[in-house]
């Protein structure tokens, strides 16, 4: 089925949201709409740009299977594409592995995920260098 013969209703992240209502535990889908929702609520609306999105539960813990999932369903809302695959990259030896969403042909692609992972760990090092500017100038560091 292709794009244009999706109905309103058979959005692919609709058809992805009703593949996980059948596949998870109801007390994990309820989590994971709470963590979507707004965020396909903006991304109908298109208001994404201002929207501040952290799928780690704020104070209660979530499994990381609602997380991944989570970023998968944003992932698939934004490209309209149901082949999204959570990919875990290491990237330094401080901070430990970071999970990324990408296509399934980047995410077998072991060069290609160098490449992401090289970018993240070059924005982790500029991230650090901000914050140790900021400290001495005496500015916020909550970047």
């Amino acid at each position: 089925m292709s794009e244009s013969e999706f109905t309103p209703e058979d959005r692919p992240v609709d058809v992805y949201l009703d593949l996980l209502r059948v596949r998870m535990d109801t007390e994990d889908y309820r989590l994971l709409l709470r963590l979507v929702e707004p965020v396909l609520e903006a991304i109908d609306e298109h208001r994404l740009s201002g929207l501040d999105l952290a799928l780690d539960g704020g104070d209660e813990e979530l499994p990381q299977e609602v997380r991944d999932e989570a970023a998968l369903v944003i992932a698939t809302a934004v490209t309209g594409r149901l082949d999204n695959e959570v990919v875990e990259l290491d990237v330094d030896d401080d901070g430990g592995p970071v999970r990324v969403v990408t296509d399934a042909e980047t995410a077998a692609d072991p060069s290609r995920l160098g490449e992401i992972a090289g970018i993240i760990r070059d924005r982790h090092r500029q991230n650090e260098e901000l914050r140790g500017i900021a400290e001495a100038s005496g500015l916020p560091t909550d970047f």
